[in-house]
């Protein structure tokens, strides 16, 4: 599996990662680990899903996490977003 992980701010991309995940887990486990490492590499603190969060992945393969998502921090762009590029097929 392979995630993208973007930081946009006034309509533009400020930073991205992606992030390859081969290991033989669930696709639940692997992009919240890649969301952990995203967050890691931006030295941010790992969101928390919103249900809209978890409505909007399940229907595009992206998620965005704006400052709601952020409980305890003051995040300095508009968002960051996830976005699943590449599947397992043996999944």
């Amino acid at each position: 599996m392979r995630i993208w992980g973007k930081i946009w701010n006034e309509n533009h991309l400020v930073k991205d990662i992606t992030i390859t995940d081969d290991a033989a887990d669930t696709r639940t486990h692997k992009i919240l680990r890649a969301l952990e490492q995203i967050c890691a590499a931006f030295d941010l603190s790992v969101p928390v899903w919103l249900s809209s969060n978890i409505r909007e992945f399940k229907q595009t393969k992206k998620a965005r996490f704006t400052q709601d998502n952020f409980v305890n921090e003051e995040i300095p762009f508009d968002y960051l977003e996830i976005q699943v590029l590449e599947e397992d097929p043996r999944a």
